[in-house]
């Protein structure tokens, strides 16, 4: 007899994952990026060029650079840091991670245990908010708009949780093309924010992940830059630059919480062919093809907006983010996304219900739209059918007769 290890394991687990089958024909889900853009000729030329040259380090855990990951790629960091995001910090500020989720992992392990409160977003990267309900914390949310995390409302409920005796473990924002509203917070914002940490003496978790996809090429300083008081932790990835199947994040942190996260990180080491390949491209290419994906991403994105207001019209609302991979698009309450990505994901339409997302109330109005990954045609044909199935379902938009976005 086969056996059954359904009754086996741990009964808090999460719910089982099917097989997975294929990506649907029209995919708006995930944080996939452009494969157009990968440039994977110099990827593959910079991968041979650095194992040629110190390919016996594999032969080492670590690549002879110590724990905290390959030495040249946190050195190309150091600079990319300072250039873009105004950061001061040295390579022994920098752990490279298996993607930003171990860096997320690692945080949590340091700074939490269940019972503690967090503040965060309202609407939300769908992956932490998932964590922090498996270790049983409590999150307190604040609102988002166009200008970031609205920071009058954060001084609000901090002087709330003060007055009932609770200091959050940290504040985790995502301030530099926020996930999933794709917003950047304002440098006043940024300011107000900094100095309500100081005053409640709470640590600052900032997500940092699609901080590299600004239209304009320019970016507020990083909360990291800013604070004088070693209390933010900063978290980046080269998954939506360069590409999400290498796996490498990282972490900046003070080294009053480097050595504890370091203790933690028992894996014995990320994986270390990508740092090296990332390293040997970045140096010489970062720059040239992080314009280059902009570009290609904004066109991308003026696709996608085309494509809703002509199919939805003022059935849909959004604003036009400045940056990032994601539109977040609400619908009139008589629609249900999570019921709509459910019947869409059944004929071949992807979509990320708002409910993943968000801790809004009317986060079942608003759905999730990755653009990188699916080429113009998929953009343009997925939202004419996602129109159909909605209206088909819900009786909006109204086919035929959509009413034109002001303008």
């Amino acid at each position: 007899m086969k056996f059954d290890f359904r009754t086996a394991v741990n009964s808090d687990l999460p719910d089982a994952q099917k097989p997975w089958t294929a990506f649907p024909e029209y995919n708006f889900v995930g944080g996939h990026n452009d494969a157009d853009s990968l440039p994977i000729d110099e990827i593959t030329a910079a991968c041979n060029s650095v194992l040629l040259r110190e390919g016996k380090t594999l032969a080492t855990y670590s690549l002879e650079s110590g724990p905290q990951g390959y030495l040249p790629l946190r050195e190309f960091l150091v600079n990319k840091l300072d250039k873009y995001a105004a950061m001061q910090c040295e390579v022994e500020n920098i752990l490279l991670t298996s993607g930003s989720l171990q860096a997320i992992d690692l945080i949590n392990a340091a700074l939490l245990k269940p019972g503690d409160t967090v503040i965060i977003e309202a609407s939300n990267y769908g992956g932490v908010i998932t964590r922090l309900n498996q270790l049983n914390v409590n999150m307190v949310s604040v609102p988002v708009d166009e200008c970031g995390m609205c920071t009058e409302a954060l001084e609000e409920t901090l002087d709330q949780l003060t007055s009932q005796g609770i200091t959050p473990g940290y504040i985790y924002t995502i301030p530099t093309v926020h996930n999933p509203t794709g917003s950047i917070m304002s440098v006043a914002r940024r300011e107000h924010l900094l100095a309500l940490a100081i005053k409640h003496d709470i640590a600052i978790f900032e997500d940092e992940c699609y901080a590299d996809l600004v239209w304009s090429g320019t970016r507020p300083p990083a909360l990291y830059a800013m604070d004088s008081t070693a209390r933010v932790i900063h978290i980046g990835s080269f998954s939506k630059t360069i590409a999400p199947a290498l796996r490498v994040g990282y972490l900046v942190a003070d080294w009053s919480l480097m050595g504890y996260l370091l203790a933690l990180k028992t894996d014995a080491g990320s994986g270390a062919l990508e740092q090296m390949l990332l390293a040997e491209y970045c140096t010489a290419k970062f720059d040239q093809h992080v314009t280059q994906l902009n570009k290609n991403l904004q066109v991308k994105l003026n696709t996608l907006t085309n494509a809703i207001d002509r199919e939805f019209g003022s059935t849909a609302e959004y604003h036009s983010p400045p940056g990032g991979i994601f539109l977040w698009v609400k619908l009139p309450s008589v629609i249900n996304t999570s019921t709509l990505s459910e019947v869409a994901a059944a004929e071949g339409v992807a979509i990320n219900p708002g409910n993943e997302w968000s801790l809004q109330p009317d986060s079942t109005q608003h759905l999730r739209l990755c653009f990188a990954n699916p080429s113009i045609d998929a953009i343009d044909e997925g939202v004419t059918k996602l129109a159909a199935i909605c209206h088909r379902e819900f009786g909006l938009p109204l086919r035929g007769h959509n009413q034109p976005r002001d303008t």
